[in-house]
């Protein structure tokens, strides 16, 4: 993808969060509560790039065909993606390949990337492996507590399993360099834009591991605002402040280390948690929380000393309730703003593209909102009231997003973008005509816009009442969208045509 879209004059691709996820089923859909957020997620491994591919005997070969052919059954599905069934696939296969001796330079190359991650690596494969074993069940009382006399014994017994965790994450850290590497070679001035996401699973790896520097009897969330009338709780526990800066923040930095090696850019998600975060008591509502503060100058200072090294830029997502002087702090430090065109008013009409700030990455909608083909068709309330999310009258919700979008068109005819009469397609592609417009540094348009999609990703506020993160790209008709055919869809390329023409 970081290939075609950088012939198609894009300078980044931003991916959600490949942080790890457990591994084994069930596997969280959510790429923003991960186990763990140092380590990679292995489903993103493409096996047949796995050099020791090539040495597989034609029964090797067969098993790992045999392998996917579960997960390739649903690539044209168009209900929701079973992440569960398709890491079993991947990890049968990957478990044939793993068995494949290395090249002596290979090995040591395997070797070197294991001493280079040191015990966070080989704590975080450990507790895979103990997930492993203890799958389906309860961990004993003692599995739960790393230090351990059965988590010592386990460490021995599971040592094979433990070396082949380890090899995942080699092997999907030499997958994303390569992609960094071609996405540059392709034009891209950033190339792989990386995403960080807030926090962890409360049952999670980083919790078994780094339990001492979180908190316990609380968790992250976000206050009630017009768009979650009810506040989130994203089930994460936070970063327990004294405990982090009594550590010399190095589980921060280690973190940070990792995710930036092999990014042209990083987005922070909800960057205002470097400042402060709403936490939730445990067993109330995401309406009853508080905010409780951060040393932000070590935060942020650290993230932009890592980011130095790396030779990245940072994207903070500054959206929601921000105290003015926070966006002045990081745009004197390098980081850039987000804005999101549904979110940038003045007074009851959509902010002017002269207006908007220049330090920041500028789109037309985000993940928590569906896409602009739903939005405009208020997909978003009907959604919202069918899901129980509304705290007013669905009445007053329906009129308010009809005035917006009316606002919206007025906006864009006003400025010639935009006849009498457009079609759906027409609209959209004004709409990111008009953020072009703008002074923004960086411009990102989402792949959902580009081929037509008005399902929802993700509908914050809500768990199994909704299948967030499980919606397969589709196009207007709800067809699947396969990535290889992405070169070839009108829509996208009608896109593309007005962003070139900019």
């Amino acid at each position: 993808m970081a290939d075609l879209f950088g012939r198609l004059g894009g300078d980044f691709v931003l991916v959600n969060p490949l942080h790890a996820a457990e591994p084994v089923a069930p596997m969280t859909p959510s790429p923003y509560l991960p186990t763990t957020r140092r380590f990679v997620n292995p489903v993103y491994i493409r096996v047949e790039e796995v050099p020791e591919a090539g040495y597989l005997t034609s029964a090797e070969r067969a098993l790992v065909d045999w392998a996917g052919e579960p997960a390739r059954v649903l690539d044209t599905d168009p209900r929701a993606v079973d992440r569960d069934v398709a890491w079993a696939a991947k990890r049968a296969a990957l478990e044939v390949v793993f068995t494949v001796p290395r090249p002596p330079s290979r090995q040591r190359a395997f070797e070197g990337f294991v001493a280079q991650e040191g015990s966070g690596l080989a704590t975080f494969a450990l507790w895979c492996a103990i997930a492993e074993k203890y799958a389906g069940a309860p961990w004993p009382e003692q599995a739960r507590d790393p230090g351990s006399p059965l988590v010592a014994r386990l460490r021995g017994e599971l040592a094979d399993r433990v070396e082949f965790y380890a090899w995942l994450q080699w092997v999907a850290d030499e997958q994303l360099a390569h992609a960094q590497h071609l996405a540059r070679e392709a034009g891209m001035a950033l190339g792989i834009m990386h995403d960080l996401a807030v926090g962890v699973h409360p049952d999670g790896a980083d919790v078994w591991a780094l339990g001492h520097v979180l908190t316990r009897g609380a968790t992250v969330g976000a206050p009630p605002d017009m768009y979650n009338q009810q506040g989130q709780d994203w089930s994460q526990p936070p970063w327990h402040p004294d405990a982090l800066a009594r550590e010399a923040y190095r589980p921060y930095r280690d973190m940070l280390r990792t995710v930036l090696r092999h990014a042209g850019a990083l987005r922070i998600d909800h960057v205002i948690g470097l400042f402060r975060l709403w936490w939730i008591p445990t067993g109330h509502g995401a309406d009853q929380g508080a905010y409780v503060r951060y040393d932000h100058e070590a935060l942020v200072g650290i993230l932009m000393l890592e980011a130095a090294r790396a030779g990245a830029v940072v994207v903070g997502e500054d959206l929601g309730t921000v105290e003015p002087w926070v966006r002045d702090f990081l745009a004197e430090r390098g980081i850039l703003g987000t804005a999101v065109l549904w979110f940038e008013h003045e007074g009851d009409r959509p902010r002017p593209p002269e207006h908007w700030r220049r330090q920041q990455l500028a789109t037309v909608t985000t993940h928590d909102l569906p896409p602009t083909a739903g939005y405009l068709a208020g997909e978003h309330v009907t959604l919202r009231d069918r899901l129980g999310l509304l705290a007013e009258p669905v009445a007053v919700v329906r009129a308010r997003a009809a005035r917006e979008r009316e606002a919206m068109l007025t906006a864009l005819r006003d400025r010639g973008l935009l006849g009498a009469d457009p079609s759906e397609r027409e609209v959209v592609e004004a709409m990111h005509r008009y953020v072009l417009a703008t002074p923004a540094a960086l411009v990102g348009v989402a792949l959902v816009d580009a081929v037509g999609e008005r399902r929802a990703q993700n509908q914050p506020g809500t768990d199994r009442e909704y299948p967030n993160w499980k919606v397969p790209l589709g196009d207007s008709s709800g067809t699947v969208v396969l990535i290889d055919d992405l070169e070839g869809n009108a829509r996208l390329q009608s896109l593309v045509a007005v962003l070139q023409a900019e």
